[in-house]
């Protein structure tokens, strides 16, 4: 079957799933007739783009009927960070580092901890009506397809909703969005992640944050691969879907769909767009504050410190003070320094903008020691 012909299979498929009540009878019938008749769906999305991956899910959400049908979506991304809807992202992961190798940060719309994407992480997301809603079933479904094709791992789900591996590597963790009447589940699976990666990505930016965000619990992990060397992608695939056709006795075969098409995923672009924005990626931060040391260095001098203490609500600093020794910078240039950044994003690049108009005003030494204090505070933001 050619692509386009795929991709009109998988429009009609889905414009019979989707909650509305324009479609005439007509199309209605034309669909029933090539749908799944027993109520399960499998959908692997083309893309590895995240924020497109996230948006695929919320659609399907919002636009497929959960009430008469399940659906498993199978997924990957080029490398990200993904934290959970409640998180802080200046305390999971490390700013800096992943804007120096290019990789993106997204928030989720469900709960639970952060995690790190790459084309070696296998993403599933388990839709159903939230009466369905069995989060350990779909991780029975996981490890019994493991067990069934590489018998010799040890593994199991806990009660913190991971799966582990020998008992103590974890492979996959778990987060989930419970809507009025629909729900899913959505895990990650180690296959071959880039773990040098994960740990450099996945630890704090900004030091001295308190905040009652949701924290993530660090573990070990392992890959699959480390323990199947000869377990091949498309193999894991295959049994996934398999368990997962034997676990709710359906007989869905995988379809390959492709988010960035509009005309079948209307309005998907759009709400990849909003995933991509500052606002929702920063914005949603619960409220936090920072009380943090800045070192301030001097050749020949002995070293000095300042205190910085901070409040930031939606990602915008509310309330900021410097407390700065008198006999290394006036009291005015702390106080102006302080006042510059109230209003403005909890954000280095911003801060440093607005640092600008103050160092031009200033010359000599008290320049130099003000650009030193600058510079740490904008360290300081991640």
């Amino acid at each position: 079957m050619s692509c386009d012909a795929v991709m009109s299979h998988i429009r009609r498929m889905l414009s019979l799933l989707r909650g509305c009540r324009t479609f005439s009878q007509s199309a209605r019938s034309t669909s029933t007739s090539i749908s799944s008749s027993d109520g399960g769906l499998v959908l692997q999305s083309r893309s590895t783009d995240v924020y497109q991956n996230l948006a695929l899910e919320d659609w399907i959400e919002a636009n497929v009927d959960l009430q008469q049908r399940s659906v498993l979506l199978l997924w990957r991304n080029q490398p990200a960070v993904v934290i959970g809807r409640h998180q802080n992202p200046w305390s999971e992961c490390n700013l800096p580092a992943m804007r120096r190798a290019g990789i993106p940060l997204a928030r989720r719309r469900s709960g639970g901890g952060t995690v790190f994407h790459d084309l070696g992480n296998l993403n599933l997301t388990f839709f159903t009506s939230k009466k369905a809603y069995d989060r350990q079933r779909n991780l029975r479904v996981v490890t019994d397809a493991l067990r069934r094709i590489r018998p010799e791992l040890d593994v199991h789900a806990t009660d913190r909703l991971d799966i582990v591996l020998n008992g103590r590597f974890k492979i996959s963790g778990s987060a989930s969005r419970l809507s009025r009447k629909s729900s899913y589940h959505h895990c990650t699976l180690l296959h071959s992640a880039d773990r040098s990666a994960l740990t450099d990505m996945l630890r704090p930016s900004c030091p001295g944050i308190h905040s009652n965000a949701t924290p993530s619990v660090p573990s070990p992990v392992a890959n699959l691969l480390d323990h199947a060397p000869t377990l091949q992608w498309e193999e894991l695939l295959d049994a996934v879907v398999q368990q997962y056709n034997a676990e709710f006795s359906f007989s869905a075969a995988s379809a390959l769909v492709d988010p960035s098409d509009e005309a079948a995923f209307p309005g998907l672009s759009s709400a990849a767009a909003e995933l991509r924005g500052w606002n929702w990626t920063f914005g949603k931060t619960p409220k936090f504050s920072v009380q943090t040391a800045l070192q301030l260095r001097e050749e020949g001098s002995a070293l000095s410190s300042a205190q910085l203490d901070m409040d930031i609500k939606s990602g915008v600093i509310e309330r900021c003070q410097l407390d700065v020794p008198e006999n290394w910078l006036p009291r005015r240039l702390s106080g102006e320094l302080s006042d510059v950044l109230v209003g403005e994003r909890f954000c280095g690049h911003r801060a440093a903008a607005a640092f600008t108009a103050l160092l031009r005003c200033e010359s000599g030494e008290l320049r130099d020691r003000l650009k030193k204090l600058c510079d740490a505070m904008v360290t300081a933001m991640g």
